[in-house]
């Protein structure tokens, strides 16, 4: 078998009203992404897409650019992050509605659902990381900083959610494994559990052997055999763990908005624990690979900054996993990502590297 590759997704690159009535009007992504400062000497900020494509994902000509340059460098598929927050709010689809919509945007595709709150993660909020490019006044400490509340709610609440989704699921392009749909999921609880049999039964009455469900960085769940997890990179291997006392500091210092120690990180020892742990993976575990890492467009001097990214190290790291995952007869790896350019987690092409990173893909991917 051969291991395909999914880039995760982010549709955030298009103007909603929830976005112009929290951040102002206009906003989307590439506010934080132009707006970005160097912090150091040779820190690669601002990040600029290839001939300042700074498109709109409202447009379907921005769609099919990019299904068309994913199939061209061997992207088997996107995984592309589902914002449904509770029955009356489900936002930023118009991506996903154009490709549904749209028979001849040629990629494949499956939702990876944030099952959260919509905080206000740009400001000083218990929990997030306040990022001054995007909101320039702090907020008080005693605000909730919840923007739309996620609720679960119960198998009615469910039942209008799947329904929503099987039309997706039903798409050629919707990507499936033994005729089970794909779903990931960024948050687990036993709610969500009874969700998920809940769903499972939903399915099988629709002709479909269950649903395949996918959940971030957790274990697999004895409850169903087919529950499986998937490593998000560079998060799930990156990051340090940080003592006791040291979270404190941190908590103090972000409250105050004063830099983070510690926060920048070695790309060669973050993909060396991936490829480590990689081998010692279950057969229930996805394995996650990233491009690079540099959030400081959204968190200024709080931000994570990975340094030492090449394509010549990502063609090497990324060459071990795939051999790890067809080994372990994996079915796909996920990718961090395809269009995190907040995050500095991109594979379109920039200013800098070009098509580099792509190229990449298409070698390996053969």
């Amino acid at each position: 078998m051969k291991t395909k590759i999914i880039a995760w997704y982010l549709p955030q690159y298009h103007c909603i009203p929830e976005n112009d009535i929290f951040w102002g009007k206009g906003f989307t992504d590439w506010i934080t992404v132009k707006n970005a400062k160097p912090l150091y000497k040779g820190h690669k900020q601002p990040r600029i897409p290839l001939n300042h494509n700074y498109y709109d994902l409202s447009i379907k000509d921005s769609i099919m650019w990019q299904a068309k340059l994913a199939k061209e460098y061997r992207i088997y598929g996107f995984g592309i992050y589902h914002y449904w927050f509770n029955n009356e709010k489900n936002l930023l689809t118009k991506p996903v509605e154009i490709i549904y919509n749209n028979k001849d945007i040629d990629i494949h595709y499956f939702f990876a659902w944030d099952n959260a709150n919509w905080k206000r993660s740009w400001s000083a909020v218990d929990g997030n990381d306040w990022a001054p490019i995007a909101d320039s006044t702090p907020k008080p400490s005693n605000e909730s900083g919840i923007l739309i509340p996620y609720i679960l709610g119960n198998e009615s609440d469910w039942e209008n959610h799947y329904n929503h989704l099987l039309p997706y699921f039903k798409d050629g392009r919707y990507i499936k494994l033994d005729n089970k749909p794909i779903f990931t999921i960024l948050q687990y609880n036993e709610n969500i559990e009874k969700m998920c049999h809940y769903w499972n039964n939903l399915a099988l009455n629709d002709g479909f052997d269950g649903i395949l469900f996918i959940f971030k960085n957790k274990r697999w769940f004895d409850w169903d055999k087919e529950a499986f997890r998937f490593n998000y990179e560079p998060h799930y291997d990156g990051w340090h763990n940080p003592t006791i006392w040291e979270r404190r500091i941190e908590k103090i210092k972000k409250i105050c908005h004063l830099p983070i120690k510690n926060n920048h990180y070695s790309y060669d020892k973050i993909w060396r624990r991936i490829i480590k742990n990689a081998k010692e993976a279950t057969p229930k575990e996805y394995l996650g690979a990233f491009v690079g890492y540099d959030d400081s467009p959204r968190r200024s001097i709080n931000g994570k900054i990975v340094k030492g990214a090449s394509p010549q190290k990502f063609k090497e790291y990324l060459s071990q996993l795939l051999e790890i995952s067809e080994n372990q007869g994996k079915d796909f790896i996920f990718l961090t990502a395809w269009n995190e350019w907040g995050e500095g987690a991109y594979l379109e092409p920039d200013s800098f590297y070009k098509y580099d990173y792509l190229k990449v893909i298409k070698e390996l991917a053969k």
